[in-house]
């Protein structure tokens, strides 16, 4: 059996109480919400330079992503790519726009995400493979047809989010991103998914055998 380039020659991941993984995935993004709501108004004084309630939870917002990430790993053994790679840009654009006291940075960061993502899933296709079955294989069980198919929908999915997110964080208030960036964009890959249920009926491997029976 052939090991994909996620697991090749590494630990494979522990076991973690789902409720506890789900907690260290999601908790810091809604503990981010619920400090904006609290503070969005407010405006501090640190070291004679005001910062806005936004850059203030930021602020917070990366230690806690940091330390969260860190947990999640120690407890599983193992990151995903794209944990690391949000990781790496919530610290560099977050840590940017806190510096710089600048919140465009920040915002700018689901944009690229979306956008290296989107890139990756391109240059495997156009290299005729599929970089998302070797993320997703051991969730869904899918003919190499339809990973080809769902590797180039979830590609221009993720340009369609990125130049979303640039039109609503430049068209947009701060408040109205927020809630975007929170709800909108999670929404919007959940119902991707979903939409997607006769791909995975299609072109599931279990359909393949029993047509070939």
């Amino acid at each position: 059996m052939s090991k994909t380039p996620e697991t090749d020659g590494a630990v494979p991941a522990k076991s973690v109480n789902p409720m506890l993984k789900s907690a260290l995935e999601f908790g810091p993004i809604a503990a981010f919400f619920a400090a904006y709501i609290l503070l969005k108004d407010q405006s501090f004084d640190i070291g004679g330079t005001a910062y806005d309630g936004f850059i203030v939870v930021t602020a917070g917002f990366i230690p806690l992503l940091v330390a969260s990430t860190l947990v999640l790993w120690r407890l599983t053994g193992h990151l995903s790519k794209m944990q690391i790679v949000t990781l790496v840009l919530v610290v560099v654009f977050g840590g940017m726009s806190v510096w710089l006291n600048d919140e465009r940075f920040f915002k700018l960061k689901p944009t690229l995400i979306y956008l290296l993502f989107g890139g990756a899933l391109g240059f495997g296709l156009m290299r005729g493979t599929s970089y998302l079955e070797a993320v997703m294989d051991t969730a869904l069980a899918l003919t190499r047809e339809g990973w080809m198919i769902l590797t180039r929908r979830l590609m221009y999915f993720f340009f369609g989010l990125a130049a979303l997110n640039e039109i609503v964080w430049r068209t947009q208030t701060t408040e109205a991103w927020v809630y975007f960036k929170t709800f909108g964009l999670t929404a919007a890959i959940f119902l991707f998914f979903m939409t997607q249920g006769k791909l995975f009926k299609d072109h599931s491997l279990e359909a393949e055998e029993e047509t070939a029976e």
